[in-house]
């Protein structure tokens, strides 16, 4: 087989495919086979007809019809594959010669992804939370802690928001008393609407011995019948926070000294600030490369992006034994809607893979055999094969060329990460690599979070 690529306006390319005739005879034979399966001939078991006793009750070229319609397909992707084509959408075949002897010949007209140029993308500018927290910041954090140790103490005094009560409560509906809204002796924080919302309402300000009676809307939007409580407040108390000291350091923590516990707060929040500041950068480098890209973009192009992304979703969804319909069922969310957002998604995800393609060819980004040997070792660790394996699959499968792609978008990110001003909040410069973990950091760095506060009323 013989293709050559033309360029053609409007985005396309036109393949001109040859297949010698020697060669094309494989596909008669397995054309003919086919027929085989499908049709009777009298003496003989369906797929057991010879090609000669074929060609004598239905015409040589009934095989050579079937062998184009099959073959055709195959001959056009491996040109496809040859010549690197990267192709966006079907393609218009039309047979040119060979329709019943010879060589076959045929062009295929298809549109192939754009190659675009932009400009300014070297000097980006982003702006992210500083990855360094703020002492309010692990104040906040150690007073979750002073929290999860605090003690409960019964005061002589009114209940404000945030004290617990001992109440008593009784649930009813319709003058019927409701067993799942009655108890006794019943810890409750003021302010945390963990029954209903007027339950709050009627909490504050109460004291020891008061007696509350109200009606509430019930929970369940369907039910229109309301809810009657009666709750008594038997005791209030107020939670007393421990000092932060050493005392509590060594209570709460690995630590012996308020000092270390702290500074090792604000090294692991700082670590995760880190991660997540290197995610923020990508992602706004990603959104300001999408506005670089002013090229209107072929309709196949987002068709397919939004086509990944719905098979993708639709997997996941599987996983959770869910379908999509049942899932924009559950969330409320009109299909719509739906499509509208995933189209604008679509397309700036088109116009950023563009933009990174079009950086590595102009800053000459180059996909080394280094960096494929890393590829392989990467996917040959997540098959459990060994990455010789793995190389040959793709290479036979024609990933390669793709593969290249990709590495070629990443390398070109990371340059971008790099080269790019980056500023917080306050317009302190940081560069890529201080947002690098720490060499003291494991990889498993994890900020400990205390209890919840319900957990410890419980």
């Amino acid at each position: 087989m013989k293709a050559t690529v033309e360029a053609l306006e409007g985005n396309k390319v036109k393949l001109s495919v040859e297949v010698d005739e020697q060669e094309f005879e494989s596909a008669v034979d397995a054309a003919f086979k086919k027929i085989a399966r499908e049709v009777r001939i009298p003496g003989f078991r369906p797929g057991k007809a010879p090609r000669r006793v074929l060609e004598s009750h239905i015409g040589a070229g009934a095989g050579r019809a079937q062998a184009l319609n099959d073959a055709l397909p195959d001959y056009y992707s491996e040109a496809v594959l040859a010549n690197e084509v990267d192709v966006i959408a079907p393609p218009d075949i039309e047979l040119v010669e060979g329709s019943e002897s010879g060589n076959v010949k045929f062009d295929a007209i298809v549109e192939v992804r754009p190659v675009i140029s932009i400009s300014g993308y070297k000097t980006l500018a982003v702006e992210i939370p500083s990855p360094s927290p703020s002492d309010e910041e692990i104040d906040a954090q150690l007073d979750r802690f002073r929290n999860q140790y605090g003690d409960l103490e019964v005061v002589e005094r009114a209940a404000d928001t945030g004290d617990y009560v001992t109440i008593d409560i009784e649930g009813s509906q319709n003058d019927e008393v409701l067993e799942g809204l009655v108890a006794s002796a019943y810890l409750y924080e003021v302010g945390s609407a963990g029954i209903v919302p007027e339950l709050d309402e009627q909490l504050a300000g109460v004291s020891a011995g008061d007696t509350r009676s109200f009606s509430a809307a019930h929970p369940n939007g369907e039910e229109e019948d309301p809810l009657h409580f009666e709750v008594t407040v038997t005791e209030v108390k107020a939670k007393v926070l421990p000092e932060l000291n050493d005392e509590f350091a060594a209570q709460a923590s690995e630590f012996e000294t308020m000092a270390a516990w702290r500074d090792d707060i604000v090294t692991r929040m700082t670590e995760v600030r880190k991660a997540q500041s290197q995610m923020i950068v990508r992602e706004k480098i990603g959104e300001a490369l999408a506005e670089l890209v002013l090229d209107e973009l072929p309709e196949p192009l987002i068709a397919a992006e939004m086509n990944e992304r719905l098979q993708d979703m639709a997997m996941r969804l599987q996983a959770q034994g869910l379908s999509l319909d049942q899932w924009l069922q559950f969330s409320g969310t009109d299909t719509e809607q739906f499509l509208d957002e995933l189209k604008t998604t679509a397309d700036r995800s088109a116009r950023v893979d563009l933009a990174l393609r079009a950086i590595a060819l102009a800053e000459s980004i180059q996909v080394l055999e280094e960096d494929l040997d890393l590829e392989f070792e990467a996917v040959a660790a997540r098959v459990e094969q060994g990455s010789d394996v793995v190389r040959t699959q793709l290479t036979e499968a024609g990933h390669i060329p793709a593969l290249k792609v990709d590495i070629a978008k990443r390398k070109s990110l990371d340059w971008l990460t790099e080269s790019v001003t980056i500023t917080d909040e306050a317009g302190n410069s940081i560069t890529f690599s201080d947002l690098a973990a720490s060499d003291e950091d494991d990889g498993d760095t994890v900020l400990d979070t205390p209890a919840s506060e319900e957990d410890e009323s419980e």
